[in-house]
């Protein structure tokens, strides 16, 4: 029943759009993209003029794009272009999600910008939050940005049920990885790991334990409240860091990233 169960438990699209771009003001695109496997997926392009950088958000595993407009219109608020994605079964894209499906839908994205919108990829950074973290790592098997950042994201899934069903001899059963804590050490981009000690869902030693695998450069930004709400509660202290770590990795900045840094 686990093993047959697994992508409900994870998996928690939406198919219901509840605002757009243009309600909050926002000029943008319709993506319609096409994966490896043939299957269709919609998304958002947030265009900006002249942008330094351009952002892929990766979003988490519960509802779509239109879910997310309020994560994302800081970034286009710094003049920087966005690109939104809803995974496989998701919105209006077609399927089921899998977790092999959103690293194909991830790939997508990545082709979509970098050929069809010509954007250089070392203006490109990947933003993934909560299961999009695990998707963002996936794609950076296969391609490299200029950065990452990842945000609430767990060190596995079996890692997660066996914190949420106390229960530590489950791994062998499950079929969905993400295998975020082993890929991160094989990071070659610089990361910023976002987490709150006060996260509800993933806890936070998942991202401690991340920051502590991820080769430097890389930072850590402490944020206040739960999973769900705390980029809203330290939204000005969250848009600042990602700002800095934006600008610096794609060369707008002098600092170093060099150097350690928390």
């Amino acid at each position: 029943m686990l093993t047959a169960l697994q992508s409900r438990f994870l998996y928690f699209p939406s198919r219901e759009m509840v605002a757009s771009p243009g309600d909050l003001g926002i000029p943008y695109q319709e993506v319609r993209l096409r994966t490896e496997d043939g299957v269709a997926i919609h998304g958002w392009w947030l265009p900006s003029e002249d942008a330094p950088a351009t952002v892929l958000f990766l979003h988490g595993n519960a509802g779509n794009v239109s879910y997310w407009l309020d994560a994302v219109r800081g970034y286009h608020a710094f003049g920087w272009n966005v690109l939104l994605i809803d995974y496989r079964g998701y919105g209006l894209s077609d399927g089921s999600p899998s977790e092999e499906g959103t690293y194909l839908d991830a790939r997508a994205a990545w082709k979509h910008m970098t050929e069809t919108r010509g954007v250089d990829p070392s203006r490109i950074v990947v933003i993934g939050r909560s299961l999009g973290g695990g998707v963002a790592l996936g794609l950076l098997q296969h391609h490299k940005p200029a950065g990452i950042v990842l945000e609430a994201t767990f060190t596995s899934i079996p890692d997660m049920v066996a914190h949420v069903l106390r229960v530590s001899l489950l791994g062998h059963l499950m079929r969905i990885h993400y295998p975020n804590l082993e890929r991160i050490r094989e990071l070659d981009v610089p990361v910023l790991v976002v987490h709150s000690p006060n996260d509800d869902l993933v806890p936070y030693a998942h991202g401690r334990a991340l920051f502590e695998a991820a080769p430097h450069p890389k930072r850590f930004l402490d944020i206040r409240g739960g999973h769900n709400d705390g980029f809203f509660e330290a939204r000005e202290d969250y848009l600042r860091a990602v700002k800095e770590f934006v600008e610096e990795v794609v060369g707008q900045r002098r600092d170093s990233l060099t150097a350690p840094r928390e």
